[in-house]
C-alpha cells in the first residue's frame, strides 16, 4: 500500500463531490510525470489525500482510496471533452486514469500554511515552491504527520 496526494480545483471537483458520488474516475491528468505515476505506480488499496487547490482555501480536504488501477482516459478520445487529445488513440492511449472511492472528509481543512510548518514535510514536493504536479507520492511518515496535524485543534 502506498500514499498519494491528488490536487483538484473544488469548483470543478471537490471532496464533497466525491462524497456524493461515492466513487469516481480521476481523469484529466495531462502532465507526463503525473501520468506515469498514475499509470505505473498507483495500485488498488492505495490511499489518497484530496487536496483543494486554486481556490480561496487551499489544503487537504479529505481521504479517498484507489479502487481501480490505471486504464486509458477515455475523455482523451472525446472531441467534445475539455480533456480531448487528438494524438491519443484507443490503440495508443497517451493518458490514463484511476478510480477512487470516498473514505472521509478531514475533520477540518488542513491549509497549505499549516502543512508547510510540519517538519516531517520539509521534503514533500507540495510544500516546495513551484510544485505543479497534480499527483504526488506521500511517504508513510508524511501521511502520519498530516493525519496527526488533523487531530490537532490548533489548526
Amino acid at each position: 500500500m502506498a500514499y498519494w496526494l491528488f490536487k483538484t480545483e473544488p469548483d470543478t471537483f471537490s471532496i464533497d463531490t466525491l462524497r456524493t458520488q461515492i466513487t469516481s474516475c480521476w481523469e484529466g491528468v495531462r502532465n507526463y510525470q503525473a501520468r506515469n505515476m498514475m499509470r505505473d505506480l498507483i495500485k488498488v488499496g492505495d490511499f489518497v489525500l484530496i487536496y483543494h487547490s486554486s481556490c480561496k482555501h487551499v489544503g487537504v480536504a479529505g481521504i479517498a482510496k484507489v479502487i481501480k488501477e490505471s486504464y486509458p482516459d477515455h475523455f482523451a478520445f472525446d472531441p467534445d471533452s475539455d480533456y480531448f487529445d487528438p494524438k491519443s488513440t484507443i490503440d495508443n492511449p497517451r493518458w490514463f486514469m484511476v478510480d477512487i472511492e470516498f473514505v472521509r472528509k478531514t475533520e477540518r481543512l488542513i491549509p497549505l500554511s499549516v502543512l508547510k510548518a510540519i517538519p516531517e514535510l520539509v521534503n514533500m514536493p507540495l510544500v516546495k515552491r513551484g510544485s505543479r504536479l497534480s499527483i504526488m507520492p506521500v511517504s508513510e511518515q508524511e501521511w502520519q504527520a498530516i493525519l496527526e496535524k488533523e487531530k490537532n485543534a490548533l489548526l
